[in-house]
Formats: C-alpha cells, sequence, structure tokens
C-alpha cells in the first residue's frame, strides 16, 4: 500500500481527467467519492446505502437489492482503471485499484517486469476476455443450489404478476437452462485473445483476415477458437434472474450457449440472454411464426406493421454506446419439438436487457406488462413477442417501456 501522500491524489486527479473516464461522469463521481473515503481511512464500513446516497443522490428509500445501481457502476469502474492502466497510463508509476470485495481504494507503485509484446499496434488488438463462463456457469449452479437456504427474500418477490409471466417454466417438470451468450474470441497462445466482431461461429475463424494478419504478426502463431466467455452484463443479467426462479424450481442450471445443444434445448426449458448473433439461428428454427426479428448489426424488424408502427426499430446512442435507448426483444416460444419453453431476452446493448429482465422480474413493471399483452378473455398469450424500449445512462437503464407486442401461434395451429 502506497503511504498516503500527494502523489496518490495526483494519480487520482490524472485518473479523473483520463480518456478513460472523461465520457462517464458517475464514474468520475463514484472514483473522486471512493478515493475521498479511502484516504479519510472512511472506507471500511461504506455500504451501497450509503454511496447510493451520498455518491450518486438517491432518495432515503433506495433499496440496493432492488436497485443495482452501485453494484454496476462500481464494476464498470473496475474494468475502466484496468483499461486505463493497459492504454494511457500503462507508465504511470502509481497504480490505484478497487480490489473486489469492497469498496476501498489502494494505492501502490508499478513494478516494470513485464515482456513487451511484439509491437504496440498489437498490443492495443489484443484482449483479456472479460468473464470466463465455463467457471461462471458452474460457480453460479453450486451457488443457486446454496443459496436456497436464504431464499426468503426471492420468494417475497415472487407475487402474483411474476407468477403469471414465469409460470409455464416453474410449473414444469422440465429442467430450465439459462444460457450466456459466448462470443468467439481467437486466442494465440502465449500472447492473449482477439475478438473479430464479424466472428460469430468457430468455422469462421479461419475466414478472419484480420485473424489471420495476426497469426503471421505473432510469428505464425495458429489462433484457436475460444468460446467460454462472456459479458459481464450478461452474466450478471443471468446470475440475477437465475437466483429468482431458483427460489421456486429446483433444477436451475446456467449453460455455455456455445455449447447448448440442439438435443438438450428439446428436453429442456431453456432461456436465452444477450446477443442474438449467438442464439438467432435456434430460436428461427422453433416450430412457430415469429412476426418480430432482431438482426445483430441493424436492429428489430417488423415484418408486417400495424398502424403506427414503425417496420425497424434501431438503437440510438449519445456519444457512446453508454448512454441512449435501446430496443430489447423478449420471445416466448415452444420448444424445438413443439412441446416445453423457450424464452429469450435479445439486445445488442446489455443495459437494453437488463432493463427488459427487470420488467419480468419486479411486480410494478411486470403489472403493467400484462395490462399490455392481456387477450380480452383475461388470459395472456401461450406464446408471444414483447418489443420493449430501454432508456439507459452510463450503462445503468433509467426506464422501460412498452412498444408492441404479437401473440404467436405455432406451426398447425393457426
Amino acid at each position: 500500500m502506497l503511504a498516503v501522500d500527494e502523489s496518490s491524489r495526483e494519480q487520482i486527479d490524472r485518473i479523473l481527467q483520463s480518456h478513460a473516464l472523461r465520457s462517464s461522469e458517475n464514474l468520475r463521481r463514484l472514483l473522486k467519492f471512493l478515493a475521498d473515503k479511502s484516504l479519510a481511512g472512511a472506507s471500511d464500513g461504506l455500504k451501497e446505502y450509503t454511496i447510493g446516497i451520498d455518491a450518486f443522490g438517491k432518495p432515503a428509500t433506495y433499496d440496493p437489492k432492488y436497485d443495482p445501481t452501485v453494484r454496476i457502476h462500481v464494476g464498470r469502474l473496475r474494468q475502466k482503471l484496468m483499461e486505463y492502466y493497459q492504454t494511457e497510463g500503462k507508465d504511470d508509476p502509481v497504480v490505484v485499484d478497487l480490489p473486489k470485495g469492497g469498496f476501498k481504494v489502494s494505492w501502490h507503485h508499478r513494478q516494470h517486469i513485464e515482456e513487451k509484446p511484439p509491437s504496440n499496434r498489437i498490443r492495443a488488438w489484443l484482449v483479456i476476455p472479460v468473464l470466463a463462463v465455463a467457471a461462471w456457469a458452474a460457480y453460479v449452479t453450486v451457488q443457486l443450489q446454496q443459496q436456497r437456504r436464504d431464499a426468503a427474500v426471492f420468494r417475497a418477490q415472487w407475487t402474483p404478476e411474476i407468477e403469471t409471466l414465469w409460470k409455464p417454466f416453474v410449473a414444469s417438470d422440465r429442467p430450465l437452462l439459462i444460457s450466456i451468450s459466448a462470443p468467439i474470441f481467437a486466442e494465440f497462445p502465449g500472447y492473449g485473445a482477439f475478438r473479430d466482431g464479424n466472428v460469430d461461429r468457430s468455422d469462421d475463424l479461419r475466414r478472419s483476415k484480420t485473424v489471420a494478419l495476426l497469426e503471421k504478426a505473432l510469428n505464425n502463431t495458429p489462433a484457436q477458437p475460444l468460446i467460454y466467455f462472456s459479458t459481464i452484463g450478461d452474466a450478471y443479467v443471468s446470475f440475477s434472474l437465475g437466483r429468482l426462479l431458483a427460489s421456486r424450481k429446483a433444477n436451475v442450471s446456467m449453460v455455455n450457449g456455445n455449447e447448448l445443444s440442439w438435443r438438450q434445448v428439446s428436453e429442456n426449458n431453456a432461456i436465452y440472454i444477450g446477443s442474438p448473433k449467438f442464439f438467432n439461428q435456434q430460436l428461427r428454427s422453433m416450430p412457430v411464426s415469429t412476426e418480430l426479428y432482431l438482426e445483430p448489426r441493424v436492429g428489430v424488424h417488423n415484418l408486417h406493421p400495424r398502424e403506427q408502427e414503425a417496420a425497424i426499430y434501431v438503437d440510438e446512442y449519445q456519444q457512446s454506446r453508454i448512454t441512449g435507448t435501446a430496443y430489447t426483444l423478449v420471445s416466448h416460444t415452444p420448444g424445438p419439438l413443439g412441446n416445453g419453453d423457450v424464452m429469450s431476452f435479445a439486445g445488442r446493448n446489455g443495459a437494453g436487457i437488463l432493463g427488459a429482465v427487470r420488467m419480468f422480474t419486479e411486480t410494478g413493471a411486470a403489472r403493467t406488462l400484462i395490462g399490455k399483452i392481456r387477450k380480452p378473455s383475461g388470459e395472456i398469450p401461450r406464446f408471444y413477442q414483447v418489443l420493449l424500449k430501454v432508456r439507459f445512462q452510463d450503462g445503468v437503464p433509467l426506464e422501460t417501456s412498452y412498444i408492441l407486442h404479437r401473440e404467436l401461434a405455432p406451426l398447425g395451429n393457426k
């Protein structure tokens, strides 16, 4: 730990003015708040509630159990600090860290012992993937079992409105699989891993011109497909949804989306979460004719627009992708053989997906949604698609609104 002196404060000021934090006032405010508390020796007793009230101006009714704002921003701040020291702060003598498990900022002197990569350009390309899905899924599955003894909190969230939306899944004897989307990375043994946004399947890796250039630059090191990583946002949503459903259902597991076979989907109920480019092909093979389709790099297509509806809905961003509005498509379809249930929360933005999941897990929002999709008979459709619009700031969803929905009929039942 570096002695608290002027260099500690100067390093915080340097990071606050960096490109990494310049576009996020919330993260700058959070770093300054936590650093001031740590420098004053008052960080040991910090709680989410205190940070929410004092750093983010939350009302006195703020409840961290239902509002993850602080947790999300702390996670983003840790990521931004890592990015800062990998780029513009790579030569800074003082390293600022925010260790997991608390809110205490630490300082220490950097030790320059790392081996330099082949070139600065390649160094910028190589990334450390965010989260290991295989390890995360195994950990979460165990945690879901262990936390049932503490499930009273989640049972309290299980209101009639939540029951209405999730009854097909929790009332079924079929096991429930929650699938976390896992992007394909190109791994270069001894160097790191690289993500080509145009590569969505292992078979596409060999056709990537960028990957071929990297192989040549890295001493002809052959790239290997790496499929065990996902984004923090998708993993967080999956974990939160899994905990809620596990309070009502015993056989809930999380799986790597790339390893979810057609046979598994046919024998279990499934929930897909994340970018549709990783599971669109499976969803389009379900025995149902869909009305809405999310094209990964374009937007949500409305195949048969009704009066005052658009033919396509496209995400909008303000300066960066962490603030704006995003559309999330929620689809509830039958399983591959016409039995079972498959749900997907598909979107191009993690904050949009989180906002959509809240619509299905918070009582007030669920009540509003049910009122929108309810049929004249009073029932909600057995299978349906719902398009939701999420307004978010600094990666945190602020408001989720209903746009439209369609009832779906299984093929052969029209």
